[in-house]
């Protein structure tokens, strides 16, 4: 019933597991603890047709009215990547799917590669049946030449992190008209997941909002 509500929307379960008794869990709908998570996002561009219907409300709002919508008729509590004080939506992620991260930072996926996100996430009072996921392969420790970080012209990837005033700046620069049009120029380069590479104006979108245009 969850996934079939999301699929409306172009959103997917994302994996999810049980808190340990010995861990700080978030509260769930009751307000105690919460027993189990179950992660939302997407694969691919898959809300981006339903968003773009109401592209006046903000990415974040969106996902927040339709995960809490299902969210109340699952009995779950919802919660959001930018609710403060900030959940550690990441490590859930990392936890749920058995991924590491890019040297973008950003999750790398065995099957999507770099174009996937998390939305928010569904927390239940009792335990859920959660199929656990294999170690997956990381698709980074295959790349020999890592175009990830050869690509940004404005060099803000590194072995070191990430140079966040640097890309910014470009961005919002006389040279950041392909960034800005065509999206993270480091992120295109990546060879993987590429089926599900996000179209070129969602990518503008999501750059717009990086840059505050």
């Amino acid at each position: 019933m969850i996934a079939e509500a999301l699929a409306e929307h172009g959103l997917i379960l994302r994996g999810g597991f049980v808190f340990s008794s010995k861990e700080e869990a978030p509260p769930g709908p009751s307000g105690a603890p919460a027993r189990s998570v179950l992660l939302v996002g997407q694969a691919g561009a898959g809300p981006w047709p339903h968003f773009r219907k109401c592209l006046t409300n903000p990415l974040d709002s969106w996902a927040r009215q339709v995960i809490g919508a299902v969210a109340a008729r699952a009995g779950a509590r919802a919660v959001s990547p930018s609710d403060r004080p900030f959940l550690p939506f990441q490590q859930w992620a990392m936890r749920a799917e058995g991924l590491k991260p890019s040297p973008l930072g950003i999750l790398m996926h065995p099957q999507y590669g770099l174009w996937h996100a998390y939305r928010g996430a569904l927390l239940f009072d009792h335990e859920i049946e959660i199929q656990q996921v294999q170690n997956p392969i990381h698709l980074c420790d295959l790349c020999a030449g890592k175009p990830c970080l050869n690509s940004c012209p404005a060099g803000a990837y590194s072995q070191v992190g990430f140079a966040y005033e640097g890309c910014l700046a470009h961005v919002r620069g006389e040279n950041g008209a392909v960034c800005r049009g065509e999206g993270c120029m480091a992120r295109n380069a990546c060879p993987y997941g590429t089926d599900y590479r996000y179209p070129a104006d969602e990518q503008a979108f999501h750059m717009a909002s990086f840059a505050g245009l």
